[in-house]
């Protein structure tokens, strides 16, 4: 056969790699058919996007530009990185932390130098996931940023502090990006029903599945649209995707939950009551139907710290310890390995002994105070640091308490009106037992001890959850 002259065959040359790009598209993920082209189509993060924002302006003025982009999965960071270098130009270089070593990393800064040099092309250098580099391997991508070499984006689902080294993170701008809220979800995938690039109207989503897409995403968009390719496939044009076919596609049955409603409400009090009533499978069981449903896995770690001083208290001091750590786990990790941290919170808190003592302290001391029983501070616990406090007489008479042999001195501390008053009555419940014996004894020592069901202040702390 004769092949076509030089002019032709440039021409079927040219025809045939456009027709394998619009093959490869074709064939690309839905959620890479979705990525955004411009800054106005990203959806969400509009402290980032916004006009004025830094992001913005560096990408609109293509400036030289240093980032790193954290955030959890899903967020829109490898989205962002890909805008910025379709809006300013410039050729966009990948690597993921997961593979790439240092010899990856100066071949492609090489690269990008010889092109600079070459055709003055500029080039987007982006490190995914990169806080699973090295120290090594971060300070290798140092003379690039430095010299601008490469425009470097790096994202990261950790917090930099701790998961990027500190010259590469004072070089660069640090943009954190927020989960998508249920409206911006709804966004996305409405845009990708509709779109040419999408599903091109060729199915509907009815309102219950994507009231249950939403949930399942948790704010994570790249999740939401595989999930909504799943379910579309194999289906007839103009067929509707309802719960029972999204259920099937993803292998998740619809939780019942109503993150604004009863469901809310009634499922998060039942969490805290299965704690307090110290039945651990219970509670997790709770805990599972939240996250399933797509609870903020902040909020309900708020609630184990409260409960950790509300119900547990003083039987277990450690209890609060384990709540705030599981709380910083959530931020420092998120979903879904951070339901493990929550999870063993919440048995520790169910397993602890009980004790409401701190509440109904704080609850009695401040209805005294609401009823009026405050009264004047004792004089000789008043400051007298300042000039002319000693002829007021304030501080006189103090006695220092480091200067007795047990730490504890017979004086009194709280004002005239409330002498005696007792607040904080602990219970014999697990390390409690302790605090209550030395709580008789300073009592004692202070001179303090309170006639039985007289002076005691404290109520029964309970609360409605």
């Amino acid at each position: 056969m004769v092949r076509a002259g030089t002019a032709d065959g440039g021409q079927a040359d040219s025809l045939f790699d456009a027709a394998g790009e619009e093959a490869a598209r074709a064939a690309a993920p839905l959620a890479v058919r979705m990525r955004p082209r411009t800054l106005d189509e990203v959806v969400g993060q509009q402290h980032l996007t916004g006009e004025g924002t830094p992001l913005r302006k560096l990408a609109e003025n293509d400036a030289g530009m240093s980032v790193v982009l954290w955030g959890p999965p899903g967020t829109g960071k490898t989205t962002l990185a890909h805008v910025i270098s379709q809006v300013t130009s410039r050729r966009f270089t990948e690597l993921s932390a997961v593979t790439a070593g240092v010899k990856d990393v100066r071949a492609a800064i090489e690269a990008a130098r010889r092109e600079l040099g070459l055709t003055g092309a500029q080039t987007v250098l982006f490190i995914d996931e990169v806080h699973r580099f090295n120290k090594a391997q971060q300070d290798a991508l140092l003379p690039a940023v430095e010299n601008r070499w490469v425009s470097f984006i790096g994202a990261t689902t950790e917090n930099p502090s701790f998961s990027v080294v500190g010259p590469l993170l004072s070089r660069s701008l640090l943009l954190t990006l927020e989960p998508l809220s249920d409206d911006d979800m709804r966004e996305v995938a409405g845009r990708a029903l509709a779109d040419e690039r999408g599903l091109a109207g060729a199915v509907s989503l009815d309102d219950e599945a994507l009231d249950h897409l939403v949930r399942l995403a948790s704010g994570d968009a790249r999740r939401a649209l595989t999930y909504l390719e799943s379910a579309a496939l194999g289906l007839r044009r103009g067929a509707i995707i309802d719960i029972a076919v999204l259920e099937r596609a993803v292998d998740r049955a619809a939780v019942r939950y109503d993150r604004a409603g009863d469901q809310h409400y009634d499922v998060i009090s039942a969490f805290i009551k299965s704690i307090r009533g110290s039945d651990a499978d219970a509670a997790v069981h709770y805990l599972a139907r939240m996250i399933e449903a797509g609870e903020d896995p902040r909020f309900i770690a708020r609630r184990l710290i409260v409960h950790a001083s509300e119900d547990v208290g003083m039987a277990d001091p450690s209890a609060l310890g384990v709540a705030v750590a599981a709380a910083q786990a959530v931020e420092f990790v998120g979903l879904p390995e951070a339901r493990i941290n929550l999870t063993q919170a919440t048995i520790h808190l169910a397993l602890a002994p009980k004790s409401n003592s701190v509440i109904k302290a704080i609850g009695a001391a401040a209805a005294d105070v609401r009823a009026g029983l405050a009264g004047p501070v004792p004089a000789h616990l008043r400051d007298g640091h300042y000039p002319g406090a000693a002829r007021l007489g304030h501080g006189q008479g103090y006695a220092y308490p480091h200067d007795y042999a047990e730490g504890v001195v017979t004086q009194q501390y709280a004002p005239d009106s409330l002498a005696g008053r007792t607040y904080y009555e602990p219970s014999r419940h697990g390390a409690e037992a302790r605090y209550a014996d030395r709580s008789e004894r300073i009592r004692a020592i202070l001179g303090r001890d309170a006639e039985p069901g007289g002076q005691s202040a404290a109520g029964n702390g309970r609360d409605g959850s």
